[in-house]
């Protein structure tokens, strides 16, 4: 099904909507070959607390972003190349349900459906189109690079790392991007560059730091005068910016407010027949 829709009015005309709905600030997601197999709304779990995010997945990648006004208006768009995503389930556990992790090597998170049989079909249709693009390019997953998902401020009372340090207004949470685990600024004091995450050194636990100053260590042929490369611990600020790329979302007005009722259900574009977009007009 989703071949017939390669070259299909109705599919050109749905990408180039949602593209629409980012605006200038998202990157042009129309692209020989794409097709948009489906969209809906899912809970993400921010370090905060959930938020629900608009997500669109197509045959190749699986784009998100912000709600400004449902349907009509997104912004922070992510696009995550399916090739590298895996998915993994989470067990319900109280208010945490019908939920499961999307594991990316630039960005890994936990994302909630509204129910069971919405969460069965967004990672059935996930599952199947990363299979399929896997079978098409000839290539396999590796899950080394993989960034974590980061455990919820909520979950964290006193430092994950040295269990003493108590958090407060003054000592602040902060994540390894390496683990994910919420930590002080004391025991999160170093940086180390995770090129699939950043281009720039990020925070990381003296844990991952050290066992990634290891396994980076040259060969002991290749050590000058037979002396251990040393380590300089990187001492940074505790008002560093600690926060997830799309956790903050704009204050709606009153009118998007009223206008922006979510509807979660996942929509399929795989069916032999498919709702259309009008010119002009929101989906159907």
């Amino acid at each position: 099904m989703v071949d017939r829709l390669v070259n299909s009015e109705a599919n050109n005309r749905r990408i180039n909507f949602v593209e629409q709905c980012f605006g200038s600030s998202g990157q042009p997601l129309v692209s020989p070959g794409r097709v948009l197999v489906g969209e809906g709304v899912l809970t993400k779990l921010c370090r905060k607390k959930q938020k629900p995010r608009q997500f669109f997945l197509f045959n190749d990648a699986l784009v998100y972003g912000n709600i400004i006004l449902h349907k009509k208006k997104y912004n922070k768009q992510h696009v995550l190349q399916l090739e590298n995503i895996k998915l993994e389930d989470i067990p319900d556990d109280g208010v945490y349900k019908n939920g499961w992790k999307i594991i990316n090597p630039s960005k890994s998170f936990a994302v909630f459906a509204a129910t069971a049989t919405e969460k069965k079909e967004w990672m059935a249709h996930i599952k199947k189109c990363v299979y399929d693009l896997l079978i098409k390019r000839g290539i396999t997953q590796t899950s080394e690079h993989d960034s974590p998902v980061w455990v919820p401020d909520q979950n964290a009372q006193i430092c994950m790392h040295c269990k003493k340090s108590e958090f407060t207004v003054l000592n602040r949470k902060h994540h390894c991007r390496k683990c994910g685990i919420v930590a002080c600024n004391a025991c999160t004091s170093k940086k180390w560059l995770l090129p699939q995450q950043s281009s720039k050194p990020l925070r990381v636990c003296l844990t991952c730091y050290n066992q990634l100053s290891l396994s980076s260590a040259p060969p002991v042929s290749s050590r000058d005068n037979n002396k251990i490369r040393k380590y300089t611990p990187i001492n940074i600020p505790d008002s560093d910016d600690d926060s997830s790329d799309d956790d903050d979302e704009p204050t709606p007005s009153v009118d998007t407010v009223d206008n922006n009722t979510y509807e979660s259900q996942f929509q399929s574009y795989e069916a032999e027949e498919v709702p259309d977009y009008k010119a002009g007009q929101t989906h159907q």
